[in-house]
C-alpha cells in the first residue's frame, strides 16, 4: 500500500461514515478530497492539510512548516500544512484537525464564485453516484 493510499484510508475511517473521501493524483502525490472539496494533500509520503489564516496558529504552534515546491527556482508555499506526526495514532484528533481543514478549504472556495457552482455540480454528482452504488 503507497502512503498516499494509507493516508486515504485513515481520513476515510476517520470520517466513516459521515464522509465520502476520495484521492486524485496531483502535485506528484494526491490531493484528498470530500464531496468535490480538496481539503489534505499527501507529498512525499507526508499528509498536509488545508489552513487559512483562522487555523495557521495551530500549526505554527505546533512548528510545522507549509507544502513548499519550486516553481522556475522559486519556492511557493501553499495553503496547505504538514500534519502533527501523533495525528497518526489517535483518531478522534486526526478526524478533528482535517474537520479544520475541509471547513478551511471551505472558505476558500466560498470566496471564488466561479467555483461553488462547479463544485456543487461535482457534489451532486458524486451523491448520485453513491446512492446507486447502495441499491
Amino acid at each position: 500500500m503507497t502512503e498516499s493510499a494509507m493516508y486515504l484510508e485513515l481520513l476515510r475511517d476517520a470520517f466513516q461514515p459521515a464522509r465520502e473521501i476520495s484521492a486524485r493524483r496531483m502535485f506528484g502525490g494526491s490531493g484528498i478530497f470530500s464531496g468535490g472539496v480538496m481539503f489534505a494533500l499527501v507529498a512525499d509520503g507526508v499528509l498536509y492539510f488545508k489552513a487559512d489564516a483562522a487555523g495557521k496558529a495551530a500549526f505554527e504552534a505546533e512548528g510545522l512548516a507549509p507544502f513548499v515546491y519550486h516553481r522556475k527556482a522559486k519556492p511557493v508555499a501553499l495553503s496547505y500544512w504538514r500534519a502533527p506526526e501523533r495525528l497518526l495514532d489517535d483518531p478522534a484528533e486526526l478526524r478533528l484537525w482535517a474537520e479544520h481543514a475541509l471547513t478551511a478549504a471551505h472558505r476558500a472556495l466560498a470566496k471564488k464564485p466561479g467555483r461553488r457552482a462547479e463544485v456543487s455540480a461535482e457534489k451532486a454528482a458524486s451523491a448520485r453516484k453513491s446512492a446507486k452504488a447502495r441499491k
